[in-house]
Parts: structure tokens; sequence; C-alpha cells
């Protein structure tokens, strides 16, 4: 019987690549997204890989649509085996005293109240089924210091100690817990705020050692690693960004 994945932020990104990856392996998969259209896309590819796969549409930051994906997977495959805990959003770029509050509690309720119902609801489920597997997403502004991205920043930190803690209360239950810090990476996300903020695109390029943006791809092979490989890796925040974060 093939294991079930849940990835949230699906249908674009990291999350699509994964779940490509995770296909590869064999891996059923709940794409859950916010949009329909990318999410539903997603899984049509994946059914061309040969896995079964459904969309579930969610906003993570309300907590009943978090439960919903949670529900809905175990309803369609019985068990949850890998999440890959990853919907975020970036914010506009601005300084922090100059961000509207509405942005502030926007990003804090995506990236920081998403990741930790996520994490609620799938953990207690994965418990209950003798454990698994989860990857959360931070960021290289969740392991050092950046301009610009404060809130954005403060959520990722909290996804590095969500996973830590989390570990130290449940990976003697069966859970393992880990996070990954990409860097900059050529996703719709990070394209489109490099766009809006060009001037942090040339600064970002200039400061990773490898003198380049990661692709997805590199990010999907780590987290099919973690997920799936890594039985004695638990509590690490894994950084992916070509040397960035190492030369700060």
């Amino acid at each position: 019987m093939n294991k079930t994945a849940i990835i949230t932020g699906g249908g674009s990104g990291l999350g699509q690549t994964t779940a490509f990856y995770l296909a590869a392996e064999g891996v059923n998969v709940s794409v859950v997204d916010i949009s329909e259209d990318s999410g539903n896309e997603t899984v049509e590819k994946l059914k061309e890989k040969g896995v079964d796969a459904i969309f579930i549409k969610a906003d993570v930051s309300k907590v009943e649509d978090v439960k919903n994906y949670v529900d809905k997977t175990l309803e369609h495959f019985g068990s949850i085996d890998y999440f890959f805990n990853n919907a975020g959003i970036s914010g506009s770029g601005k300084k922090f005293l100059e961000t509207d509050i509405q942005e502030i509690d926007q990003i804090v309720g995506i990236n920081l109240l998403g990741a930790l119902y996520g994490l609620r609801y799938v953990g207690e489920a994965m418990l209950k089924n003798g454990g698994g597997s989860i990857v959360n997403t931070a960021s290289s502004a969740g392991v050092i210091g950046q301009a610009s991205v404060v809130t954005y920043g403060a959520t990722k930190h909290g996804i590095v100690g969500m996973t830590k803690s989390l570990v130290a209360e449940y990976a003697k239950d069966g859970l393992r817990v880990n996070a990954i810090a990409p860097g900059p990476i050529q996703t719709p996300m990070v394209k489109k705020f490099f766009e809006d903020n060009p001037d942090m695109k040339e600064s970002a390029e200039a400061g990773i050692p490898q003198k380049r943006l990661g692709q997805p791809e590199d990010v999907a092979e780590l987290v099919t690693f973690l997920l799936i490989k890594a039985d004695y890796i638990n509590g690490e925040t894994v950084r992916i960004d070509g040397g960035f974060t190492n030369t700060k």
C-alpha cells in the first residue's frame, strides 16, 4: 500500500515540485492550496505519474480549513505518513515600521498560525497511526536577521522553534520533525517579491557564494530525503542556500 503525504502550498513552487519528487517514490499526495486552478493542475500531473492525488482548497490561516484538509485526507487515503508543512507568503518587502498592521496579521496568520494548526491536526493523526515524518518550511530569514522581512523573519524563526520543541515532546512517540531553511529560490513567490524589490534581488545574488539563486528541484530533493529516508535526523533545520547564511 502506498504511503500518503499532505503538502500545503502544493499548487506551485516548492510544494508542487516536491509533490512530483514524492510521486517518483510512489507516494500518494493530498495537494492543499488556496488556488483551485494550480492545485487541480498539480493533481492531474501527479495522476499522470501513476499515483493517487486529491486537491483540497484551504486558507491555512483558518483552523477549520486546516482540520478539513486533514479530515479529507484521512477519509480518502486512510492515513497520513508524511507532511510538508510548506504554505507561506513573503510580504511586501517594506521596512517594518512602514508595514501595515493588516500585512503583519496576514503573514503571521499564514506562516506561523497556519503551520501550527497543521502540526496540531496532522501530528494528532500521525500519532494515532504510530508516527510519521514532517518537514516544515522555514527560511534563511529564520536563521539570521535580514532587513525588510521583519515579520516574515519572525514567523520563520518560529518555525525553527516549533520544530525543535515538537521533537522534544514527541520523538519518543514516533514523530520525526525537521525544517528546511531555503535561501532565495526561483519560485513564483520569490520571483514576484524580487520584481517588486529589484534591489533586493541584486543584493541576494551578490551574497550567495555559489553566485546563483536556488531552483525548486534543489529543495524538493532535500525535502524528499528528509521525509522518507532520513530515519535518524530529527529536530534539525537544514540550510539550503548556496552558502548564503554561512557568510553572515
